[in-house]
């Protein structure tokens, strides 16, 4: 019976150590978490981190030491390992605060919670430009998004040609993520388009006998033609009231836009001899599409209609950026004479 009860002794002891090591263990594992989880960024700035599609572990790494945004490289990569986001890496766009505890971070990094970037879409000229602006600012290519822009097929899904899609891009700063698709962004600019032509805009266009494509098509000659908004609705005026009478446009904005050079100062004859469909003086009505993405401004100053007699102006000699304008030609004539003079007398020539 003694021998027995040593036995039993002994076995209670070993299990009691056993559990006692198992607890220390247990606890040290606790804290060991708990210290691991208290580790922060060590980056002293906000940083913004771009994670491009496909990355792996590796690279996102060094993304971070790049930053230096990584202090203890071993509490880093073993809390990286705890959350498994060696095999969770997301593509985009974060902006890590300053010491940030790391495993708020890589909870942020794992779920892919990335950050909106602000897209500025501004007084583009061209898809060419647009296209580059944008390639720059987003992760998506530009030469593929312009491929896409000149596909007649896509831009109809949109209801555009070519040669209109431009007029789906709004002038505005939206927020989007950087590794946004370029089709995501067509359909986000469709969305903001719809919204911008909202029913009373929709109205204006129907009582002008224009459509919204057409509309931002002659905003866009009216916002090549001045920055004072307080005299757009008077340019739009003359360029309607030649619309109605069937007068050729001639806008001085299409002639740079066919010839490519919008620094020209002065158009001569050879710029009014193009063959270009951009050519007002030489093809009636609008020019096939917008040659510019036009403000607000200029576009709601040909929704105004503005009811005027004028059918000419020009810009006035003062160089005031202010336009003189005229109902005859006679008026216009004299105008622009004084212009020229004015030309002349500063020695510009083109």
């Amino acid at each position: 019976m003694k021998k027995k009860k040593s036995k039993n002794s002994k076995s209670k002891r070993t299990n009691f150590i056993v559990a006692l090591i198992a607890l220390c263990l247990l606890l040290a594992a606790i804290v060991g978490l708990m210290l691991l989880r208290s580790q922060k960024m060590a980056n002293d700035d906000s940083v913004t981190l771009y994670i491009p599609t496909g990355s792996d572990y590796e690279s996102v790494i060094d993304s971070l030491e790049a930053h230096g945004c990584i202090g203890n490289h071993t509490a880093f990569n073993t809390m990286a390992r705890l959350r498994d986001y060696p095999n969770h890496v997301k593509g985009g766009c974060y902006i890590l605060k300053p010491h940030t505890p790391v495993w708020n971070a890589l909870t942020k990094l794992y779920c892919g919670n990335q950050d909106a970037i602000r897209l500025t879409i501004g007084k583009f000229r061209t898809k060419q430009q647009l296209c580059e602006a944008l390639g720059k600012r987003l992760e998506l290519n530009g030469d593929s998004l312009l491929a896409m822009l000149n596909d007649d097929t896509l831009c109809g899904s949109y209801g555009h040609t070519p040669q209109t899609i431009i007029a789906m891009f709004p002038r505005n700063t939206y927020e989007v993520y950087w590794n946004t698709s370029p089709r995501k962004l067509l359909d986000r600019m469709a969305k903001e388009s719809d919204r911008f032509w909202n029913s009373s805009r929709q109205a204006k266009c129907k009582a002008l006998k224009l459509t919204p494509d057409e509309v931002v098509t002659l905003a866009s000659i009216v916002d090549e033609e001045t920055n004072k908004n307080d005299e757009k609705p008077l340019i739009a005026s003359v360029y309607l009231n030649r619309l109605r009478k069937g007068m050729l446009l001639q806008a001085d904005p299409t002639l740079k836009y066919a010839a490519g050079d919008f620094t020209l100062r002065r158009l001569l004859n050879i710029h009014m001899e193009s063959s270009s469909p951009y050519n007002t003086y030489r093809f009636p009505g609008l020019p096939p599409g917008p040659i510019c993405i036009p403000g607000t401004a200029s576009i709601d100053a040909v929704l105004e209609n503005r009811q005027t007699e004028y059918l000419y102006f020009c810009a006035k000699a003062d160089f005031s950026g202010y336009h003189a304008f005229a109902s005859t030609l006679t008026q216009h004539n004299a105008n622009a004479a004084a212009f020229h003079a004015e030309l002349n007398r500063r020695k510009i020539y083109k």
